[in-house]
């Protein structure tokens, strides 16, 4: 994976790999455990102290950064799905990607709740690139006769809300399809592309 570094000079190959590095053992040890102390992230990146907190002064913007790259990269597979599968299966096929995500990184989420949650803390990021993401899937099955027309794609991150209320423990997978399989159902509902049972 390659995160990018936000508004400041190109890092050396040497910094972008420690950059990477961290980010990527925060990545796995703050999914396992949101309080994972930043002394332990660093140790297990092989950095110092003083490289870690030269790319992340906090913890809040540690967290923030695997959260938009992981954002990023939920909603960049949606152009790559389009290429490859007719619109309402590349549809269907990302709101899977999105229910995996959603579950695999939810003690990323606590993090990110740790990290946003007392006063004065930077706050979290929007939904705007699985927004715009969910947008060019709409349209491409708007397009195509495979959805009803007008569905925004505000209301259709809001329609799939529920899936960050499920358990990741639990039989999340069975419940994520339902869920999902009745959005798809309200989806198709009255598309001009299909025609009535």
């Amino acid at each position: 994976m390659r995160y990018e570094k936000d508004d400041r000079a190109p890092l050396r190959s040497d910094a972008q790999r420690n950059r990477e590095r961290i980010l990527e053992v925060a990545l796995t040890e703050l999914t396992r455990c949101a309080g994972t102390p930043l002394s332990v992230i660093a140790k297990k990146a092989g950095v110092g102290q003083g490289t870690f907190y030269r790319n992340f002064p906090n913890r809040e913007s540690l967290v923030l950064e695997i959260y938009r790259h992981e954002m990023q990269q939920v909603a960049d597979s949606a152009a790559e799905l389009l290429r490859r599968r007719e619109p309402e299966r590349a549809l269907r096929e990302w709101m899977d990607h999105l229910a995996r995500f959603a579950m695999t990184k939810a003690g990323l989420a606590d993090a990110i709740r740790q990290a946003t949650g007392s006063p004065g803390s930077p706050a979290k990021p929007g939904h705007s690139p699985l927004t715009s993401a969910a947008g060019l899937l709409l349209r491409a099955n708007e397009e195509a006769g495979t959805i009803r027309p007008g569905v925004s794609a505000e209301d259709f991150v809001l329609a799939i809300a529920g899936l960050w209320q499920l358990d990741p423990h639990g039989d999340w997978q069975a419940r994520a399809t339902r869920l999902l399989d009745l959005v798809m159902d309200g989806l198709r509902a009255n598309a001009p592309g299909r025609r009535p049972d």
